[in-house]
């Protein structure tokens, strides 16, 4: 891999460990179409990658990823046949993301929201910041929770909180987080590197194929359900594109005011 032909990404090495950090903090960390495309270039690449043992993903500045950029939000409201690949570009990302052989740590140092939480989340091993505010906040966008959350999160915390979080766009701390077992860990900030660093290094010394094929198993079931929910919530996704609460939304983010919904 040449760690320096990304842009929207920043990669470094750690012996087996390979960092990678979503790196447009100024938007924090927003998917726009060239960091979506990169971050598939960049699964396609890592999964043939022989140096890379163990992957820890993070966001620059203050967020993880806050998801959905709001100039392409924008640009599908003004030109919304744009839609139409962007659901079969969300699945892929997601199903590809489940097949990266390496185990896949997820650093949660700030807010992760909508298509950033469920990147976060549908990583094999999960690490917040107590302070990390985590949401899947579409249904406060008039959109429909379709790029992956509606898969990952009632596979985490089960049906009812699932439910809780994905129909009010809910915000839940790290630390809550935890609690409820949508993370694995969580930590104050200032002992979020190190305990990331530990575990990364654990799994980067141990049986590599053993724990290779062992998250490929695992993961089987997982792959069924992304794969056939998110056909479901990406057509809805797209319905949702062309409602006029979600270009109130949009419009009301703009102008950051609170939107008003008439339902339709």
């Amino acid at each position: 891999m040449n760690l320096d032909s990304y842009r929207s990404l920043a990669l470094r090495r750690d012996g087996r460990v390979l960092h990678v950090t979503f790196n447009r903090p100024e938007t924090l960390n927003a998917f726009d179409p060239p960091t979506h495309a990169e971050f598939e270039r960049f699964i396609f690449e890592v999964s043939r990658d022989d140096e890379t043992h163990v992957i820890v993903l993070t966001g620059a500045g203050k967020a993880f990823s806050a998801g959905g950029d709001l100039d392409q939000m924008q640009l599908l409201v003004d030109e919304p046949h744009r839609m139409y690949p962007e659901a079969g570009a969300a699945k892929r990302l997601v199903c590809s993301f489940l097949d990266i052989p390496q185990p896949v740590i997820s650093k949660v140092n700030g807010p992760a929201m909508g298509l950033g939480s469920t990147l976060a989340l549908f990583c094999d091993i999960s690490f917040a910041a107590n302070h990390a505010k985590i949401a899947d906040p579409h249904v406060k966008v008039g959109f429909v929770a379709g790029d992956g959350g509606a898969a990952i999160w009632p596979h985490l915390i089960g049906y009812a909180r699932a439910k809780q979080y994905l129909l009010t766009g809910d915000v839940i701390t790290g630390e809550e987080a935890a609690r409820i077992g949508l993370v694995n860990f969580a930590y104050p900030a200032g002992e979020l590197d190190a305990a990331v660093d530990a575990f990364a290094q654990r799994l980067a010394n141990g049986s590599r194929r053993a724990i290779q094929w062992t998250k490929a198993t695992i993961n089987i079931g997982l792959k069924q359900v992304a794969a056939s929910v998110m056909d479901a919530g990406m057509a809805y996704e797209t319905l949702s594109n062309h409602t006029r609460d979600h270009a109130e939304a949009v419009s009301a983010i703009r102008a950051k005011r609170a939107p008003d919904f008439k339902g339709d």
